[in-house]
């Protein structure tokens, strides 16, 4: 008989889920350091505008993968009890709410917490300082 907390078959797939890609955080970190590292020595190097173009991508899709990494290792270090599935009901759900609020003043997730806001914030200001997406036709 395991110890500890029950958790439901609902909540435990993407609690499952989230595990594993905790687990990958720093390969992705690191991936996202030398994908800014190329970027900013094609930079230095005048590369041509697709391959910068390509490399710009390449650091935003990279900063996205480890941002989603830190999100996950930010909701297993709240626990299962922050997690909502489609099949909960609405009591249900602002528990979950309320558990997640609280979850986020523990001090093991204060620094999941805080490099998640970092993550996101780099990411924002790399989008804003260069253009990712296409430009819409006018």
């Amino acid at each position: 008989m395991p110890l500890g907390r029950r958790v439901s078959k609902d909540v435990a797939e993407p609690y499952e889920a989230d595990q594993r890609l905790a687990a990958d955080y720093f390969e992705r970190l690191s991936a996202a350091t030398e994908a800014e590292r190329a970027l900013r020595e094609a930079q230095g190097a005048a590369t041509p505008e697709p391959e910068l173009r390509a490399l710009t991508i390449a650091f935003d899709t990279a900063m996205t993968e480890a941002l989603a990494a830190a999100e996950a290792a930010e909701r297993v270090a709240m626990g299962p009890k922050v997690y909502v599935t489609d099949a909960q009901d609405a009591k249900a759900r602002r528990a979950a709410e309320i558990a997640r609020r609280q979850a986020k003043a523990r001090p093991a997730v204060r620094p999941w917490t805080d490099e998640v806001d970092r993550l996101r914030t780099a990411r924002e200001a790399h989008r804003l300082s260069y253009r990712t997406r296409p430009t819409a036709a006018v």
